[in-house]
């Protein structure tokens, strides 16, 4: 018999299935409500702090909403869209570090020349040379 032959013979209907795993995981029920249970308790800690306005200053609010949300976009990553390390074989991790390498140099550089703009520009200076006689 041949092995194509034993494959249907086996209730193999032309599917392909190979026997390796690439490394993802499997999603199931519990890591989708893991998932969304920590994204709401995510959400509901900054709107609280927001709403029961708990620090004096607003940078100190702003600073740890960001740290929720850095904290939720990687809860997101791993129990939504299943990235690790082991993941496409390591390809979905390595397009992330560029993505957030890019977008690093882009803030950076961005806020980096809008300061020194600022600075260079010199806009109390402006003021006083226009009031010479």
């Amino acid at each position: 018999m041949s092995a194509h032959n034993e494959h249907a013979a086996h209730g193999g209907h032309g599917d392909h299935h190979d026997d390796h795993d690439d490394g993802a995981p499997h999603a199931t029920v519990k890591g989708y409500l893991t998932g969304f249970i920590l994204s709401v308790i995510l959400t509901a800690i900054p709107f609280w702090i927001v709403m029961g306005n708990v620090f004096e200053k607003s940078s100190t609010t702003a600073f740890v909403i960001l740290a929720f949300a850095a904290v939720q976009m990687v809860v997101h990553m791993i129990y939504f869209l299943h990235m690790n390390a082991k993941s496409e074989h390591g390809w979905t991790m390595l397009a992330l570090i560029f993505t957030v390498v890019v977008v690093v140099i882009t803030l950076s550089g961005s806020l980096w020349v809008m300061y020194h703009m600022n600075h260079n520009m010199m806009p109390g200076l402006m003021n006083e040379t226009h009031k010479m006689p």
